[in-house]
């Protein structure tokens, strides 16, 4: 019985010894990559986790490497002690929580009008969004500051209240209020992402919802927003990592409210601990804890979080 020609085509790359080469090459060097970039990503969480349970006994033991030998809890009640970690936690929850639900309102909103709103200049403008991704925040770090410490509104407050100014360092009033006017941390890119994202939205649906009378900000709510779930996704998610690791903003606007990426830069001169190796123990067993949170969050949403960064063309 004589085969198709389609079928011995098929056999012979099957037991081709290049083709196979070549296959497994690629397989052995895709599971290295993979192996080597889950080294370097969970590595430095590994070696976090087991020093956090380390006791000091420990450190000079050289057999000693992940597993401890005396479990402790000593070191994550120094840690929390020495940053104050409840209050720290609860100032950076009600930070990253708020920027980020006001940012994904402003970004959304200047983004649309980016995307379906055709008015002169509208590209210019665009561009200069853009621009903010590009400039470094330490160039504008005096005018913002300046701007915060001596609020007046463009004049409003003098005019309304007879006050000079007011004071808005060592509140949370300077993150509001450049998440609300789309002026905060990465805010540029999150309204890029929206941009393609809703350009990517048939404008049928718009065309539809504006025959029945719905205006503008009505078919953001409950025609275009409904259908750009990844995008919020991935803002969401953007924005509250970026603003609980950040370090800069904070350390401009608070003084005296105690953050977490401000506790742990200080947390060296808080320690009470001359040896240096074990305080170095400790300041991971801090950096553990702020890792904590984030940690939670990706578990619940990491499934939600990889559909919507490719659904937002983030990947090109």
């Amino acid at each position: 019985m004589k085969l198709p020609a389609s079928r011995l085509n098929l056999i012979a790359d099957r037991y081709n010894p290049v083709e196979n080469g070549k296959k497994g090459l690629w397989i052995t060097l895709r599971t290295l990559l993979i192996v080597g970039f889950c080294f370097i990503i969970l590595f430095p969480l590994f070696l976090r986790l087991s020093v956090a349970f380390r006791s000091k006994a420990d450190i000079y033991d050289p057999t000693v490497l992940w597993i401890p030998r005396h479990f402790t809890l000593e070191n994550i009640r120094l840690a929390i002690e020495s940053i104050d970690y409840p209050t720290a936690l609860l100032h950076t929850l009600l930070i990253s929580g708020g920027t980020t639900f006001i940012q994904l309102l402003s970004c959304g909103f200047a983004a649309y009008a980016f995307a379906r709103l055709k008015f002169r200049g509208s590209g210019l403008l665009f561009v200069l969004v853009l621009f903010t991704i590009v400039v470094p925040p330490q160039t504008i770090m005096i005018p913002v500051y300046m701007t915060y410490r001596y609020f007046d509104l463009f004049g409003l407050v003098p005019l309304l209240t007879g006050r000079q100014s007011f004071n808005l360092i060592d509140t949370f009033w300077p993150f509001l209020i450049s998440s609300g006017t789309a002026m905060g941390l990465k805010n540029g890119l999150y309204i890029y992402i929206f941009r393609q994202f809703f350009r990517g939205i048939p404008k049928e649906l718009e065309e539809a919802a504006f025959v029945d009378g719905s205006g503008v900000i009505r078919t953001f709510i409950r025609v275009v927003s409904p259908n750009a779930i990844p995008a919020f996704v991935t803002v969401a998610l953007f924005s509250f990592v970026w603003q609980w690791n950040d370090s800069y903003y904070v350390s401009l606007f608070l003084n005296r409210v105690k953050v977490l990426s401000t506790e742990m830069m200080s947390m060296g001169t808080n320690l009470k601990e001359p040896d240096p190796i074990y305080q170095l123990m400790l300041l991971n067993t801090g950096v553990f804890l702020m890792m904590i949170p984030l940690i939670i969050l990706y578990l619940f949403v990491q499934r939600h979080f990889v559909e919507s960064v490719e659904r937002t063309g983030i990947t090109g």
